[in-house]
C-alpha cells in the first residue's frame, strides 16, 4: 500500500515558557532539516508554547 505524499505524522511534542525568540528556532529548524523529512510547528496558549515535530512523507 502507497503512503499518501505530503502526509504528516507526528512524532513529538514539547511545552515550553512563551518566548517570542522561540519562531526564530523553529524557521531555523524548518529550512535546516527539511530535506530530512522533518517539519516543526508552534502553537501558542496564554503563557505557553508547544512545539511539534512531523515527519512529513
Amino acid at each position: 500500500m502507497e503512503r499518501d505524499k505530503g502526509k504528516l505524522e507526528l512524532i513529538a511534542t514539547q511545552r515550553v515558557n512563551a518566548n517570542s525568540e522561540m519562531y526564530k528556532v523553529v524557521d531555523f529548524l524548518n529550512k535546516s532539516l527539511k530535506n530530512y523529512h522533518l517539519m516543526f510547528g508552534l502553537t501558542k496558549k496564554d503563557e505557553s508554547m508547544v512545539i511539534s515535530i512531523y515527519e512529513v512523507e
